[in-house]
C-alpha cells in the first residue's frame, strides 16, 4: 500500500454520500483482508454503501481491489476456449449440472467453480455430493487436466486463494443485513468470476419470490452492472433475466435435483429446465465463438451424458451408483378441484431447507435425501385429494415446520391461469 488512509474517514465519506477514490478503495480492501480494518468498521462501511450506493467507477474499483486481494487463474494454455455461467441463486435451480457437460460436448471448456447453499437457495456442490464418491475439492492441476484433455467441464469448489477479500466480506454481510445491495452483490460475483479467468461469461439473474431480486427493475440493474463489470475486465459477458416466482423444474433438494438433471441429460426432463439449459448453452457457446451448434441434439443423442459421466468419474464419483432415497415422505394433496395458479418459490425453498436440504450457517450439514418433489406446477389441473407435492427427509419431526411454511404456498382457482410462455424474461449485453 503506497498510501495509508483512516478507516473512519472512509466510512464517514460514504455515509455522507461521497464518492470513494480508487486509492481509498484499494487501501480499505487490502487493509480489511489483512486485519488492519476491523470487522465492525467494514460492517459500518458496508451499511453506508447499502444506504448510499456506489457509482459505476466505484463498483469497478471495488471489484478490481477484491480481485487483487488473491490469485487469478489463467486458462490461456488450454486447447479449448473457455465459457462459464453464474446464477444468482434460486429454488430448484439445478441448471449447472446438465449445462456444463452439454457445453463441453462442443469442445468448449467450462470451469464451473461453484458454492454451497445457504438458506432457501440450494448449492451446486451440495447436490453433487449426493453422488457416492464425488469430491468437490480438487487441485488446480486437476482442474487444468479436466478442462484440457479430459471431459472439458469441471464443477468444483473455488480455491481459497480466489478473491479472499470477498469471502471475508460476504460472511460479514450475511450477519449485518447488507447482502441484498446491488454494488456489493455485483462486485462479489464478478470479482470471483473474473479472477477465475474465463474468457466468456453468461449470467442467469433470477427474478421473483425465490430470488434475491424480487423486482424486475432491480434485477435489471444488477444484471447490467455485472455485464458492465465483465466488459470492463475484458470478459465477454451477457445476462439473462429468468423467472424465479415458481420453483424451477419439479424437484427441490440435493439428490432429487441430481435425478432430475439426469433426466435432462437423457433427453427428457421438465420443459422449463430444458428451455433454460438450452438457452444458456447457446449463449455460452456464442461467447466462445461457436454460435451455430445444435445443442438440443447433444442432449438427445447422448453426447452431453457422456461428458457428464466422465466429469463425475474424474472427480471420484460413481455415475452408475444409485442416488440416496429418503426413508421418510409426506404427501400434500389438493383440498379442492381447480387449476394451480401460483406456487410460491420462496415458501417451497424454505420448506425444503427445513426438511434438511439446506443450512442456516455455512458449517451446518445437509441431508442428501431431503427436499420436495412437485407433482404439479402452475397451469395444471388437479382434483381434490390428488397429490400436489411430496416432502422427503431423514427426520420426520421436520415435517411439521415444513408444512407450516407451505400452508399458503399453492393457490387454486376454478379458471386456468394466463401464464407466461417462457421462463426467460429478458437479455442484457
Amino acid at each position: 500500500m503506497s498510501k495509508t488512509f483512516d478507516a473512519v474517514d472512509i466510512i464517514r465519506a460514504k455515509r455522507d454520500g461521497g464518492v470513494l477514490s480508487e486509492a481509498q478503495i484499494n487501501w480499505v480492501i487490502d487493509a480489511y483482508t489483512h486485519g488492519v480494518v476491523a470487522d465492525e468498521q467494514m460492517s459500518a462501511l458496508a451499511m453506508a454503501i447499502f444506504l448510499r450506493g456506489m457509482n459505476r467507477q466505484e463498483i469497478a474499483h471495488w471489484t478490481a481491489a477484491m480481485i487483487a486481494s488473491g490469485e487469478r487463474m489463467d486458462f490461456g494454455s488450454l486447447p479449448r476456449p473457455t465459457s462459464d455461467k453464474h446464477s444468482t441463486g434460486g429454488v430448484g435451480d439445478k441448471i449447472t449440472l446438465p449445462l456444463a457437460p452439454l457445453v463441453a460436448a462442443f469442445d468448449v471448456a467450462v470451469p464451473q467453480l461453484s458454492g454451497r447453499g445457504l438458506g432457501h437457495t440450494g448449492g451446486t456442490l451440495d447436490k453433487l455430493e449426493s453422488i457416492p464418491g464425488w469430491q468437490a475439492e480438487i487441485s488446480n492441476e486437476k482442474i487444468m487436466e479436466m478442462l484440457g484433455t479430459g471431459p472439458g467441464a469441471v464443477i468444483c469448489a473455488a480455491g481459497a486463494g480466489l478473491a479472499p477479500a470477498d469471502k471475508k466480506l460476504y460472511a460479514l454481510r450475511d450477519i449485518t443485513s447488507t447482502v441484498d445491495c446491488v454494488p456489493l452483490i455485483a462486485s462479489s460475483i464478478m470479482s470471483k468470476k473474473i479472477a477465475e479467468g474465463t474468457g466468456s461469461l453468461v449470467l442467469d439473474v433470477k427474478v421473483g419470490s425465490g430470488a434475491f431480486m424480487k423486482d424486475l427493475e432491480q434485477a435489471r440493474e444488477l444484471a447490467q452492472t455485472m455485464v458492465d463489470l465483465g466488459k470492463d475486465a475484458g470478459v465477454h459477458t451477457v445476462a439473462l433475466l429468468t423467472d424465479m416466482s415458481t420453483p424451477l423444474g419439479k424437484t427441490v433438494g440435493n439428490a432429487l435435483e441430481v435425478r432430475e438433471s439426469l433426466e435432462v441429460l437423457a433427453g427428457g426432463g421438465p420443459s422449463d429446465v430444458v428451455e433454460l439449459t438450452l438457452a444458456l448453452a447457446r449463449e455460452m457457446l456464442a461467447g466462445a465463438g461457436r454460435p451455430d451448434e445444435d445443442v438440443e441434439a447433444a442432449l438427445k443423442d447422448g453426447r452431453a451424458m457422456d461428458r457428464w459421466r466422465q466429469m463425475i468419474s474424474d472427480q471420484g464419483g460413481d455415475p452408475d451408483a444409485p442416488l440416496p432415497v429418503a426413508p421418510e415422505t409426506h404427501t400434500v394433496t389438493a383440498d379442492a378441484d381447480g387449476y394451480v395458479h401460483t406456487m410460491d418459490a420462496l415458501a417451497v425453498g424454505v420448506a425444503s431447507w427445513r426438511l434438511g436440504a439446506g443450512r442456516a450457517r455455512k458449517e451446518d450439514p445437509v441431508q442428501a435425501v431431503a427436499g420436495i418433489e412437485l407433482h404439479v406446477k402452475p397451469g395444471d389441473q388437479v382434483k381434490r385429494g390428488e397429490p400436489i407435492m411430496t416432502l422427503h427427509t431423514e427426520t420426520p419431526e421436520r415435517f411439521e415446520r415444513a408444512l407450516e411454511t407451505l400452508e399458503n404456498a399453492v393457490t387454486l382457482d376454478t379458471v386456468a391461469p394466463n401464464l407466461a410462455s417462457s421462463v426467460i424474461l429478458g437479455r442484457l449485453s
